[in-house]
């Protein structure tokens, strides 16, 4: 089992998923659809080997399906971090080419506060 740290990013993109959805199909449909994501969490944490990776996506990052959204996340041996969360139908890897340098920044400085906290 490893540590699961949303970033502030992928907590931002549940919010925007869940307002959409609300307004979308409604605030059951909204809160079933966001309860996917709590599942999914909790699998990762447990078994953070679901997370694969997509070479056409990003050589860098680690992916995992839920729904029509991809999680998007770093690996260490003790911590899994969920960078964002993307909609399938939108350009990925265009997309990523711009975050990349973006995440890989956030991760170190994840990485440097989880260390001192420990």
């Amino acid at each position: 089992m490893t540590r699961l740290v949303l970033t502030q990013r992928a907590a931002l993109d549940l919010i925007e998923i869940e307002d959409y959805s609300i307004k979308a199909w409604g605030r059951r449909t909204a809160a079933a659809y966001i309860g996917k994501f709590e599942t999914a969490f909790g699998l990762l944490s447990e078994s953070p080997d679901l997370l694969r990776p997509v070479p056409d996506f990003s050589p860098h990052l680690l992916f995992y399906r839920v729904e029509q959204h991809w999680v998007i996340a770093h690996r260490t041996p003790k911590t899994t971090y969920v960078l964002a969360i993307r909609h399938g139908a939108m350009d990925l890897p265009s997309r990523l080419a711009e975050l990349e340098p973006i995440l890989a920044q956030e991760i170190e400085i994840l990485s440097r506060r989880l260390q001192t906290e420990e």
